[in-house]
C-alpha cells in the first residue's frame, strides 16, 4: 500500500455522532493498533464498565518495513503493522452514559496513551 497523503482537516468522523462526549485530534499521525487498544483499555478500566465507548477508527493501513541492516534493493519489506490515519479534526473515542466528569478523566487517560495531542469535545457544546 503506498503511503498516502495526510494533507487537510478531517472531513468525515470529525463530529460527536453516537456518544455525548467525544476526543478529538489537533495534529495528523498514523495511530497503530497497539495505540488504539491501550486508549481503548484506559477508557473501559476507569468507567469500570459503565457507559458506553465507540472507536471511531479504525487502521486498514497496512505499514511494512525493512530489517535492520539490511542492504537496499531486493524488494519492499515485509508487513510491520497496521495504521489508522488520523487527521486534525478527527473524532477517535465517543462514550455515553457517564456524567461529565467521569467522561472528561477517561478521555485524559485515553489522551496519554496517544502521540498526538488531543481535545475534549462535548455535544452540548457544539449546539
Amino acid at each position: 500500500m503506498h503511503r498516502g497523503s495526510r494533507a487537510g482537516m478531517a472531513t468525515s468522523c470529525n463530529t460527536v455522532a453516537f456518544g455525548e462526549y467525544g476526543l478529538q485530534c489537533l495534529e495528523r499521525a498514523w495511530i497503530d493498533t497497539k495505540q488504539i487498544e491501550a486508549a481503548r483499555v484506559a477508557i473501559n478500566r476507569f468507567m469500570k464498565r459503565r457507559g458506553k465507548v465507540w472507536i471511531r477508527v479504525f487502521p486498514q493501513k497496512s505499514f511494512t518495513k525493512k530489517p535492520l541492516e539490511t542492504r537496499m534493493g531486493k524488494g519492499k519489506g515485509p508487513l510491520e503493522s497496521w495504521v489508522a490515519v488520523v487527521k486534525p479534526a478527527t473524532v477517535m473515542f465517543e462514550v455515553d452514559g457517564v456524567t461529565e466528569a467521569i467522561a472528561r478523566e477517561a478521555m485524559r487517560l485515553a489522551a496519554t496513551k496517544l502521540p498526538i495531542s488531543m481535545k475534549f469535545i462535548s455535544r452540548h457544546r457544539l449546539g
